[in-house]
């Protein structure tokens, strides 16, 4: 009798620890079951992915979604929407909310908003403070918790911990490995004068690669020092990618997609404020740095750093106008890009965007097409060429500043736990996101 499956994927060019190679892949109660040739199986679903590449669910370690607090810019919903238009199968989002995620109130809070309404997978960051030291233990082994986030600079109230005692306190206390923004606060007050107003080039001059550079020779000389493990997210300068590459032993790192493509001062003189980033797109030199990091492995993984603003937030007058930009749902098609240009293999990008996320922070059940592993797929034409336009971004910002941009390289579907979420640009399932299992936090 033939072996029937909930969901069969027929014929795609699946990258898995075997390598890259035509594979049907059978799934039953939303994990995987088999690999191989499923000629003589029956499937409840069959999709053909013929001419297709099966690349790991890609996760996105770094997105603000906004809510709650300011859910005219993102919400839950609309945040994860746009990631399962991307390709993307799971997030891990960030703290700086209104009210702050930094308890178990707000944390428990944000997975009830995001149970079966956002559409991928999700965890919440916990921002660490100064207040929430002796609670960090217990806070980071939540069901749904990512880790600690500590905001060593850019953040306002009690989630800015500037100071190298708050720092190692919280690194004393934990023992997942914690991200930090590193921007060296004090250096940044001292050097507010160098703003230019109603010039966006002058913030890669105010947050130099200098700013960067010293907090995080800070950070990790308090991780050696606390036996701690750090993950430094969206670095942008060669002087932090080369000292990084020295103290791999506890520091990992993340590169964002508009560090690998942007460079000043042509972004701010094409899209003003629109390219306005925390810590900033800096000249050439440092973006080929940074290439040369993803070439030499010392890069972990690729975060979009998705931080909407509205519009008519983002046409204030430099420096009034806040910083980020929308990312979640370009991740893959502009990384594709860059594969299909030659700068990275696609095996690097998968490293990059599953494999290494999960081994860095410990996901339970994904990161791999392997038997066992959670159905988690992100489907792509590599051939496919489209323009990037406004009419499909759907995170409630509805900008981009790859708007006009033509890349090569497409995701066709999103499917999260062998259900079929997002299939060639179009919404097909309903909401069924739930949160992200870590070894570390399982359930005791």
């Amino acid at each position: 009798m033939a072996q029937t499956y909930d969901l069969i994927l027929k014929n795609g060019i699946v990258i898995n620890q075997d390598g890259i190679g035509k594979r049907d892949i059978g799934v039953k109660d939303g994990r995987i079951v088999a690999i191989g040739s499923l000629d003589q199986a029956a499937g409840g679903e069959v999709v053909s992915c013929e001419g297709l590449h099966v690349l790991p669910g890609v996760i996105d370690d770094q997105v603000h979604f906004r809510e709650p607090g300011l859910d005219h810019k993102e919400d839950l919903e609309s945040g994860s929407r746009a990631a399962v238009m991307g390709g993307v199968t799971a997030v891990f989002e960030m703290p700086n909310t209104n009210p702050l995620t930094t308890d178990a109130a707000t944390l428990e809070d944000k997975i009830r908003r995001g149970h079966h309404r956002m559409h991928c997978d999700f965890a919440f960051w916990v921002g660490g403070t100064h207040d929430n030291v002796k609670d960090l233990p217990e806070l980071e082994r939540l069901p749904g918790a990512a880790g600690i986030k500590v905001f060593m600079g850019s953040s306002t109230g009690s989630l800015l911990v500037e100071d190298d005692a708050g720092v190692k306190a919280i690194l004393s206390a934990i023992r997942r490995r914690a991200a930090f923004h590193s921007e060296d606060e004090m250096m940044l007050r001292e050097r507010k004068d160098l703003r230019i107003d109603n010039d966006p080039s002058s913030h890669p001059v105010w947050r130099s690669e200098q700013v960067a550079l010293h907090c995080t020779e800070r950070l990790v000389r308090l991780a050696h020092e606390t036996g701690a493990r750090v993950h430094v997210l969206h670095i942008t300068s060669e002087e932090e990618i080369r000292f990084l590459a020295k103290h791999k032993d506890v520091a990992s790192c993340e590169i964002t997609p508009h560090h690998l493509t942007m460079i000043a001062p042509d972004c701010y003189r094409d899209l003003g404020t629109l390219a306005q980033m925390n810590p900033p797109v800096r000249e050439a030199r440092h973006r080929d740095a940074l290439w040369w990091g993803i070439a030499q492995g010392v890069a972990d993984v690729l975060g979009s750093d998705h931080a909407p603003h509205t519009l008519e937030e983002k046409a204030k007058p430099y420096p009034n106008s806040p910083s980020g930009m929308t990312g979640v749902q370009t991740l893959v098609p502009l990384m594709l890009d860059h594969v299909n240009a030659g700068r990275l293999s696609l095996e690097r990008f998968v490293d990059l965007t599953s494999a290494g996320v999960a081994r860095l922070f410990g996901l339970a059940t994904k990161g791999r097409i392997a038997v066992g592993y959670d159905a988690d797929f992100t489907i792509v034409d590599m051939k496919r060429q489209q323009v990037i336009t406004r009419d499909w971004i759907a995170s409630k910002s509805q900008w981009s500043p790859y708007e006009g941009k033509q890349v090569t390289g497409w995701p066709i579907g999103t499917i999260v736990r062998g259900h079929r979420v997002m299939w060639e640009g179009a919404l097909v399932t309903p909401s069924l996101g739930e949160p992200v299992l870590f070894n570390e936090a399982l359930p005791r």
